[in-house]
């Protein structure tokens, strides 16, 4: 037997030590501390804005426990901040200077060392300036934890000693740590300890740094009098600190609002500092002087955190269900539950299970109410009038999380343990809110921690089976030889536990990073509720499974930014290439995750560059917005627009034309330019004089009704037509039910964007069947307008080749109606006929007339979304301005007279509705009205399309077209008018000429 195993680093060799004859398998051991990196880029570019507001700054030293006083020559302050401003691209007008003069903001996103980097800062002013007194504010007990334990490790001692040599040669950092104290009634508070040594402190070769959290800073026990006066002097610890001059760190920002009310940003300016430098991702757009910062896109960019894979369950089939929380009286609250077209309502009181109202929610209940909020079990926070989906919390979805987070996990964990030269042990970090369910154990069939053991266990087992690697299969073998030891958790409500396995599990957790990533340690997956947030952080954690909302609004980064850290090796070396990625886990619930993300991580990085091409990043910034546009018909648009060629070069202000048609996919405002939005200004245009008594008589004439007329024989003939449109389509139905799909952010043109991976591996599809299939007939038939009857014999003469029961949902109903209305058009006048006949009715009001006939103003934007403030059009032109939707529209009004025309005009939008099979309508683009040389009238009405010619065309476009011509050849019939299609390179007036 192998009696004792040693693993020694000796540079980067593994030596394995023989025990009695027989060689031990060896293993790595984490070296102590961390190894930190020095003069990384974006953390000497914080220092150095910060230093370089104090250029030229001297000192006036006073009594030797005090800071020095920092004193400026005349406006010597304000021109070092302009400068490093100017040097760092910050615009000044983000600052503000009123009573925050005194205040500098380092903006760092998370994951990218802000902590080191106050710290260096710290190290770096003591050495330029000689300040030696610091106070840390942070908001919370955990971040007042994280920031303790990195202060006072001795790695970081160490590397500031070894690593920057004299300048920082027996300079040591002290930190002091408020604790919150036990108040005793009747009797005085005494100062803290910590308080007392920071203030008295005079070693000045030394760094002394104050912790304290937010609560304390509000605590009484700062104002209050203390039994012994501190030096003689103050007995209350705020007039003792204020003293001393302190130069003042705050950590998270956004968490200390500036207003004038907020109440711990008033205790902190009592402190009396020197100087206040805030360090934080989010501000909350509330900046004094912003000196440096570093975006977002800046840190994905450069590599300086992790990218993000985010795994998303996401409903397909129709699963629209929905319970709305009508009302709250303070003991009761009333849901109400819609699907498929029915609603009922429930009424629940506090404890109460909301898998009353629907069979597929799991464990979420009522936990407090009034008469205006509604807690649930998940922390989420109700108002009248929310919305949840059913569907979001059935525990087969988490269930589902939960096993793919694993799988993910054993997949990832080889790769960087077996693939790497020095090992990278990977941590997965579980959001729940069952903690019943994990702390109870094994004990109870079917809980949380049972289900997690059991699928670790089934996936180590699989592994196993075919792993080679030596290490790894130890590795594994050590996970099966106790499951329990594989994961810990930490929850709020563990600080008053006495057990012993969990305060190891809580210390190893959140104080000792260095035990938790060793790999003789084999617990890697670690469940919390939202209780670690800002302030705890392990490099290694490479997955968050949120397997519940965190009933917040917190950002989406602020999620995220647990995991973002770049990851540490074995030697405790951080480790920045490949580009690793975070994987996050969410449910259905959050559709909007991955777009809430992005549009975070852009909205203050975005800076604005013109393209030369329509390019990859700008067709998912569109699509992303504007979900309900496929990819081939932006494209199509655009082109047919004018606003790209078919090479996707961009047109002249291609760029502009493209921001005005999709305003929501871009933030910034646009530059003024000749070609602007319709419907600035004014909002409505006046016809030319007399012009439209010459178009009266065409205009009336295409307002006509038209009924269409299938010419389809019987109701075999339907249902062959049915039946075909279904076995065209037999491989498009979805089932109702619940997917993962993955989307992985990346930086492309200065600006995140996702790329959505749609076949997974081991994708098991969660199936929910929504409707019985006699309610599937019954709303199909209502919904497409065909019979039931018909409807069966379809389903039922395609029954070996469809089983319509995996399918019967409201998304099918809807891809049904939608799918056949399609293919009607598309087949129309091939597999059957249509006619028009035409129907006398009243035409007035219409988009040109009013009521009684007369011509009216008319909306701009009805013309078109573009106008032309430069070219006026031609004198023949309705009105005296040009407003269009695309290039070939723009020629045809602002080109030189056309011959023989009197007058023509723009069809103004939805104005003129051509019925077309499907259900659709159809509306050409322009009238215009012909006298030829020989007395005769002529009437023409012409589509406009932007491409080269009828083969371009999608296949709707052109059978919409023929519909057109089969109207207007109905028409012509009784009065002459011709129907004309202009392409790309046809002229108007070659095009009427050689129809005269």
């Amino acid at each position: 037997m192998c009696a004792r195993r040693v693993g020694i680093l000796a540079h980067q060799k593994i030596i394995t030590i023989v025990n009695g004859g027989q060689e031990c398998p060896p293993y790595r051991k984490i070296m102590s501390g961390f190894n930190y990196e020095k003069n990384l880029p974006h953390q000497e570019q914080g220092i150095q804005a910060v230093l370089g507001v104090f250029d030229h700054a001297s000192r006036r030293f006073h009594q030797p426990d005090e800071n020095p006083q920092i004193v400026f020559g005349q406006n010597q302050y304000t021109a070092n901040l302009q400068k490093v401003q100017n040097e760092n691209g910050i615009d000044r007008t983000l600052s503000l200077n009123s009573d925050g003069i005194n205040v500098l903001d380092i903006s760092m996103e998370t994951g990218t060392g802000k902590t080191y980097t106050y710290t260096k800062t710290m190290f770096d002013l003591h050495r330029m300036l000689g300040v030696f007194k610091f106070i840390v504010v942070v908001p919370t007990l955990s971040i007042k934890a994280g920031t303790q334990q990195f202060l006072q490790s001795q790695s970081l001692a160490e590397h500031f000693e070894q690593d920057f040599g004299s300048d920082y040669q027996g300079v040591r950092l002290k930190t002091y740590v408020v604790e919150s104290q036990k108040a005793t009634k009747g009797k005085k508070t005494h100062i803290q300890t910590a308080i007392d040594a920071f203030v008295k402190a005079e070693n000045r070769q030394e760094i002394h740094v104050l912790l304290i959290n937010a609560g304390m800073i509000n605590s009484p026990s700062m104002s209050n009098a203390g039994d012994v006066a501190l030096k003689d002097l103050f007995d209350n610890p705020v007039e003792a600190i204020a003293a001393v001059r302190p130069f003042v760190i705050v950590d998270e920002p956004h968490k200390f609002p500036t207003r004038e009310s907020a109440k711990t940003w008033k205790n902190i300016k009592q402190l009396n500092p020197q100087y206040i430098l805030r360090y934080g991702a989010t501000f909350n757009e509330q900046y004094y002087n912003l000196i440096y910062r570093l975006t977002a896109v800046d840190a994905f960019n450069d590599g300086l955190v992790k990218g993000v894979r985010v795994f998303q369950e996401e409903m397909q089939g129709g699963m629209e269900a929905s319970i709305k929380l009508l009302s709250l009286d303070g003991k009761e609250a009333v849901f109400e539950l819609t699907e498929n077209g029915k609603s009922k309502k429930f009424a629940l009181s506090k404890g109460d299970d909301l898998a009353q109202i629907h069979s597929a929610i799991f464990e979420l209940k009522i936990d407090a109410l009034n008469k205006t909020t509604l807690v649930l079990s998940n922390g989420l926070e109700l108002k009248r009038g929310a919305l949840l989906n059913p569907y979001s919390y059935a525990q087969t979805m988490q269930d589902a999380m939960m096993q793919r987070a694993i799988a993910e996990h054993f997949k990832l964990e080889r790769e960087l343990l077996v693939e790497r030269t020095t090992k990278i042990k990977p941590l997965t970090l579980f959001f729940i809110d069952d903690i019943k369910g994990y702390r109870s154990g094994n004990e109870i069939s079917g809980s949380l921690k049972e289900k997690f053991e059991s699928w670790v266990k089934a996936e180590a087992e699989r592994r196993l089976k075919n792993e080679t690697n030596e290490f790894y299969r130890a590795y594994l073998q050590q996970t099966l030889a106790d499951l329990s030891l594989v994961h810990g958790g930490y929850f709020s409500k563990d600080n008053s536990e006495s057990d012993d396995k969990i305060e190891q599990e809580i210390n190893e957790i959140l104080h000792d990073k260095q035990a938790l990533l060793s790999l003789d340690n084999p617990r890697r997956f670690i469940f919390s509720k939202w209780t670690l947030r800002e302030g705890w952080d392990n490099p290694n954690v490479f997955q968050i499974c949120k397997l519940r909302s965190s009933g917040s609004q917190t950002s989406k980064l602020q999620e995220v930014g647990r995991g973002l850290r770049l990851p540490v090796n074995e030697l405790m070396e951080r480790v920045r290439e490949p580009q690793y990625k975070l994987n996050y886990f969410v449910d259905s619930s959050e559709k909007d995750f991955v777009a809430e993300l992005i549009g975070e991580v852009n909205q203050h990085s975005f800076s604005e560059t013109i393209p030369q091409k329509f390019d990859e990043a700008l067709e998912q910034k569109i699509l992303q917005k504007y979900p309900e546009i496929e990819p081939l018909d932006l494209m199509f648009e655009l082109v047919e627009k004018g606003i790209i060629d078919r090479k996707k070069v961009f047109t002249e202000n291609g760029y502009t034309r493209l921001k005005v048609a999709y305003p929501q996919a871009f933030e910034q405002t646009l530059k003024k330019d000749k070609i602007g939005k319709a419907g600035e200004g004014k909002d409505t245009i006046k016809m030319r004089v007399g012009k439209y008594e010459e178009l009266k008589a065409l205009w009336e004439l295409i307002h006509h009704k038209a009924i269409l007329q299938y010419k389809i024989g019987s109701e075999n003939e339907f249902l062959a037509l049915f039946t075909a449109y279904l076995r065209e389509n037999l491989t498009k139905f979805k089932q109702a039910g619940i997917r993962t799909a993955i989307n992985e952010t990346y930086i492309n043109n200065g600006i995140m964007l996702n790329r959505r991976k749609e076949n997974l591996e081991n994708d098991d599809f969660i199936r929910f069947n929504t409707m019985s299939y006699r309610e599937f007939l019954s709303e199909l038939a209502v919904s497409a307008k065909i019979q039931m009857n018909t409807l069966h014999q379809a389903f039922y003469a395609l029954r070996d080749e469809l089983n319509i029961s995996e399918f019967m949902n409201q998304q099918t109903i809807n891809q049904i109606r939608g799918g056949f209305n399609q293919f009607l058009l598309n087949h129309s006048f091939s597999k059957f006929e249509l006619g028009y006949q035409l129907v006398n009715n009243r035409i007035h009001p219409t988009k040109f007339t009013d009521e009684k006939g007369c011509a009216k103003e008319v909306n701009r934007a009805d013309l078109g979304i573009f106008g032309d403030t430069e070219k006026r059009p031609s004198e023949n032109y309705l009105f005296d301005e040009i407003f269009f939707d695309s290039e070939i529209e723009h020629q045809n009004i602002a080109d030189n007279e056309i011959e023989n025309v009197t007058v023509f005009t723009k069809i103004p939008k939805n104005s003129i509705k051509i019925p077309v099979a499907g259900g659709g309508t159809y509306s050409p683009d322009f009238a215009y009205i012909v006298k030829t040389k020989t007395g005769e009238t002529l009437n023409f009405v012409i589509e406009a399309k932007g491409v080269e010619s009828s083969d371009i065309l999608r296949k709707s476009e052109e059978r919409k077209i023929k519909h057109a011509e089969k109207l207007f050849t109905k028409i012509a019939e009784k009065v002459q008018v011709k129907f004309l299609t202009q392409f790309e390179g046809d002229m108007v007036a070659e095009l009427i000429r050689r129809n005269i």
